[in-house]
Protein backbone atom coordinates (compact mmCIF):
# COMPACT_ATOMS: atom_id res chain seq x y z
CA UNK A 1 0.00 0.00 0.00
CA UNK A 2 3.05 2.23 0.67
CA UNK A 3 4.93 1.57 -2.28
CA UNK A 4 1.51 2.22 -4.37
CA UNK A 5 1.34 5.41 -2.97
CA UNK A 6 4.34 6.41 -3.14
CA UNK A 7 4.40 5.42 -6.98
CA UNK A 8 1.41 7.70 -7.55
CA UNK A 9 2.96 10.84 -5.79
CA UNK A 10 5.90 10.45 -7.86
CA UNK A 11 4.05 9.64 -11.31
CA UNK A 12 1.91 12.73 -9.91
CA UNK A 13 5.01 14.99 -9.36
CA UNK A 14 6.46 14.03 -12.74
CA UNK A 15 3.96 14.68 -14.56
CA UNK A 16 3.40 18.12 -13.37
CA UNK A 17 6.85 18.95 -13.71
CA UNK A 18 6.62 17.71 -17.08
CA UNK A 19 4.68 20.47 -17.08
CA UNK A 20 1.06 18.58 -17.65
CA UNK A 21 -1.51 19.83 -16.02
CA UNK A 22 -4.20 17.48 -13.15
CA UNK A 23 -7.52 18.71 -13.38
CA UNK A 24 -9.54 18.01 -10.32
CA UNK A 25 -13.34 18.50 -10.21
CA UNK A 26 -13.68 20.94 -7.36
CA UNK A 27 -16.98 18.63 -5.77
CA UNK A 28 -14.51 15.72 -5.82
CA UNK A 29 -12.73 17.51 -3.30
CA UNK A 30 -13.84 17.49 0.37
CA UNK A 31 -13.63 20.24 2.68
CA UNK A 32 -10.53 20.20 4.67
CA UNK A 33 -12.21 20.51 7.92
CA UNK A 34 -15.28 18.99 9.23
CA UNK A 35 -17.48 21.22 11.00
CA UNK A 36 -19.49 19.31 13.06
CA UNK A 37 -22.26 20.87 15.90
CA UNK A 38 -20.86 21.31 19.47
CA UNK A 39 -22.77 21.58 22.62
CA UNK A 40 -23.49 25.63 23.50
CA UNK A 41 -26.34 24.85 25.48
CA UNK A 42 -26.99 27.69 27.74
CA UNK A 43 -30.45 29.71 29.44
CA UNK A 44 -32.97 29.64 26.49
CA UNK A 45 -30.52 28.43 24.36
CA UNK A 46 -30.90 24.68 23.38
CA UNK A 47 -27.76 22.66 22.40
CA UNK A 48 -26.72 23.04 18.99
CA UNK A 49 -29.02 25.73 18.29
CA UNK A 50 -25.97 28.33 18.04
CA UNK A 51 -23.53 25.88 16.22
CA UNK A 52 -26.03 24.78 13.51
CA UNK A 53 -26.55 28.52 12.62
CA UNK A 54 -23.20 28.95 12.07
CA UNK A 55 -22.91 25.85 10.34
CA UNK A 56 -25.22 26.92 7.84
CA UNK A 57 -24.22 29.97 7.18
CA UNK A 58 -20.27 28.29 6.99
CA UNK A 59 -21.37 25.44 4.66
CA UNK A 60 -24.16 28.17 2.47
CA UNK A 61 -20.74 30.15 1.68
CA UNK A 62 -19.07 26.95 0.02
CA UNK A 63 -22.02 25.93 -1.74
CA UNK A 64 -22.36 29.98 -3.13
CA UNK A 65 -18.71 30.07 -3.69
CA UNK A 66 -17.93 28.25 -7.15
CA UNK A 67 -21.20 30.59 -8.47
CA UNK A 68 -19.29 33.91 -7.77
CA UNK A 69 -18.28 35.84 -10.56
CA UNK A 70 -20.17 33.78 -12.66
CA UNK A 71 -22.86 35.69 -14.56
CA UNK A 72 -25.67 32.86 -15.91
CA UNK A 73 -28.87 32.51 -15.02
CA UNK A 74 -27.97 29.14 -13.39
CA UNK A 75 -25.59 30.73 -11.57
CA UNK A 76 -27.95 33.27 -10.25
CA UNK A 77 -30.39 30.37 -9.59
CA UNK A 78 -28.58 28.26 -7.77
CA UNK A 79 -27.15 31.27 -5.47
CA UNK A 80 -30.80 31.91 -4.73
CA UNK A 81 -31.49 28.52 -3.67
CA UNK A 82 -28.69 28.10 -1.68
CA UNK A 83 -29.78 31.26 0.14
CA UNK A 84 -33.79 29.77 0.70
CA UNK A 85 -32.39 27.08 2.00
CA UNK A 86 -29.94 28.79 4.49
CA UNK A 87 -33.34 31.09 4.83
CA UNK A 88 -35.40 27.79 6.08
CA UNK A 89 -32.87 26.46 7.94
CA UNK A 90 -32.16 29.55 10.24
CA UNK A 91 -36.21 29.93 10.50
CA UNK A 92 -36.32 25.80 12.08
CA UNK A 93 -33.40 26.85 14.54
CA UNK A 94 -35.91 29.89 15.90
CA UNK A 95 -38.21 27.32 17.08
CA UNK A 96 -35.84 25.64 19.70
CA UNK A 97 -34.93 28.74 21.50
CA UNK A 98 -37.10 30.49 24.09
CA UNK A 99 -34.16 32.97 24.50
CA UNK A 100 -35.98 36.26 23.11
CA UNK A 101 -32.77 38.17 21.80
CA UNK A 102 -31.52 35.35 19.99
CA UNK A 103 -34.80 34.46 18.69
CA UNK A 104 -34.90 37.58 17.23
CA UNK A 105 -31.45 37.42 16.08
CA UNK A 106 -31.97 33.98 14.16
CA UNK A 107 -35.74 36.10 12.10
CA UNK A 108 -33.27 38.98 11.23
CA UNK A 109 -30.78 36.50 9.94
CA UNK A 110 -33.51 34.68 7.96
CA UNK A 111 -35.17 37.59 6.69
CA UNK A 112 -31.63 38.69 5.08
CA UNK A 113 -30.73 35.48 3.49
CA UNK A 114 -34.45 35.24 2.26
CA UNK A 115 -33.99 38.94 0.78
CA UNK A 116 -31.06 38.08 -0.28
CA UNK A 117 -32.34 35.35 -2.43
CA UNK A 118 -34.71 38.18 -3.78
CA UNK A 119 -32.73 40.37 -5.39
CA UNK A 120 -31.77 40.16 -9.08
CA UNK A 121 -28.52 40.01 -8.58
CA UNK A 122 -27.78 37.54 -5.51
CA UNK A 123 -23.94 38.48 -5.64
CA UNK A 124 -24.49 41.75 -4.40
CA UNK A 125 -25.36 40.35 -1.24
CA UNK A 126 -22.62 37.71 -1.35
CA UNK A 127 -20.32 40.63 -1.68
CA UNK A 128 -22.38 43.23 0.70
CA UNK A 129 -24.69 41.88 3.64
CA UNK A 130 -24.00 38.37 3.88
CA UNK A 131 -20.14 38.78 5.15
CA UNK A 132 -21.65 40.19 8.17
CA UNK A 133 -24.83 38.33 8.94
CA UNK A 134 -23.67 36.15 11.47
CA UNK A 135 -22.83 39.01 13.61
CA UNK A 136 -26.17 39.27 14.83
CA UNK A 137 -25.10 36.41 16.73
CA UNK A 138 -22.79 37.89 18.53
CA UNK A 139 -23.19 38.51 22.47
CA UNK A 140 -26.42 35.83 22.10
CA UNK A 141 -24.67 32.07 22.50
CA UNK A 142 -22.56 33.25 25.23
CA UNK A 143 -22.41 29.94 27.44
Amino acid sequence: MRRSLLTAALVVTAALAAGCEVEIAPDAVRAPVSINPTPSESAGVPKYVCTAVYKTLTDGALEVAPWIGKSSDEAKAKIKQVFTDMAAEVDAEVARTTEPGLKSALRDISGDLAAGAQLSDPAAYVNGDFQTVGQKLDGKCGA
